[in-house]
Order: structure tokens, then sequence, then C-alpha cells
């Protein structure tokens, strides 16, 4: 298969940051539900794909499984399917197998991952982040909420709040990864990055955060092993 031709930001070994407020809505095949792609590698509809997702109110898609999982993490609104309403806050991990028919009765925005989460033993999340904790780093003015860890994965996610992102100190990747500002900005050397950025930073790569606005994160590390290249 020929993942370049239908490749946006398929170069794992550069960094990439994108700025979603300077991207066109782009109507999905079914035309109700709306999205913004980040990132995609193979064909348009079945591909590796990064995105945000706009559910218009009454729209819906129909039933569908997810090879490689899905993750989705409800940003505004209420999204819907058959296994329950999740509101804004929650995280959602829907491992390869599941299947769901979407819907929203009153629009939601998402930030969704498509075909990252290869593995049939990995466990369904749904987490209602507003319940749980901020739990202290030890790094100063930094708390975190854990989203998803599962043994033999490589891949972590979790949810960072940084109370002035300039006393943050150098963060180092060494197995690279991806960061979307979910609230606040912050900047460094190459760039600013307001309220959903989506940054992909490669293995070994490092970060001096920069400002004094609180800022808050999705942030994975560990998923490089299961991207694909273009």
């Amino acid at each position: 298969m020929n993942m370049t031709a239908s490749a946006l930001h398929g170069d794992l070994n550069s960094r990439i940051a994108v700025n979603s407020s300077t991207q066109d809505w782009e109507a999905s095949p079914g035309g109700e539900v709306l999205r913004k792609r980040l990132h995609r590698v193979g064909p348009a509809e079945s591909g590796q794909v990064t995105s945000l997702v706009r559910y218009q109110p009454g729209s819906q898609f129909p039933a569908h499984a997810h090879p490689e999982g899905e993750e989705i993490l409800v940003l505004e609104g209420v999204f819907s399917d058959e296994h329950g309403d999740w509101p804004a806050g929650t995280y959602l991990l829907n491992p390869e197998g599941f299947s769901h028919a979407p819907f929203s009765t009153d629009g939601c925005l998402l930030f969704v991952k498509l075909r990252q989460f290869p593995g049939d033993t990995r466990k369904h999340v749904a987490l209602d982040t507003n319940e749980s904790e901020w739990r202290s780093s030890v790094r100063p003015g930094v708390s975190w909420k854990k989203l998803y860890a599962q043994e033999p994965f490589s891949d972590h996610m979790r949810l960072e709040r940084w109370s002035t992102p300039g006393s943050v100190g150098e963060l180092k990747f060494p197995q690279g990864a991806e960061l979307f500002v979910l609230d606040g900005e912050f900047s460094d050397g190459l760039g600013d990055y307001p309220e959903h950025c989506w940054l992909r930073l490669p293995p070994g790569s490092s970060l001096s955060p920069e400002g004094n606005t609180p800022c808050e994160l999705y942030i994975k590390e560990g998923g490089f092993p299961y991207l694909r290249e273009a």
C-alpha cells in the first residue's frame, strides 16, 4: 500500500506543531460530522488518524468497529453511543474489537485518535476525569491525572496541569511524545501553542515551556512503536 500519497504529517522523525484554529472544518462522508485532521497515514477513511471531530446537534454515525482501537477525549458537550452518555471531560479507550453507533443529541467536540492502539488484550476504558484527583508531581507547579497505562503496551497517556509553564523546566521525551493543549497556552523557542494546538515530538526530543498562563494538556508517551511512517 502506498502510504505517502495520502499522508499528513507522516514523517515520524520531524517535530510537528499544528494550530487547529487555523484549519477549516471538513465534512465527513455522512456530512453531519465535521473534522480537522491533525495527522493521517493511510487511506482517508481507514488510516491512522489524529483529529478534532465536531458532532452537530442530532448527528450520528452508523454502527462500526474499530480495528487497532480508538481513543476519545470529550472536549465539549455530550458524546453518546449505545454504551452510555459521555460528557465533557470523559476519556474513552475503545480497544480492538469494540464496536458502537455514536451520536450526539446536542452536539459535542472531541479529540480522537484512530488505529493507533493495536492489541486484542487492551481493556476498555471509560473515565470521567472530572471525578479523579489531580496528583502532585516532582516538577514544580505540575499536577497530573492518569488516563491509560497497561502492560505490556508501551503507550501511556495522562493529563497535566502547569500552573506556570515557565516554571516547569526542561522536559525530556526519550520515547517521543504527543501533546494537545486543552486549555490555556504556552510557548518555547520554536513557537506559540494556544488552545487546541497539537504537537508531536520524535524520540529524543526535549521541550522547555515558557509563559505565565496556566495550561492544561493531554500528553501521550510511548506511542511511536504503533505509528506507521509515511
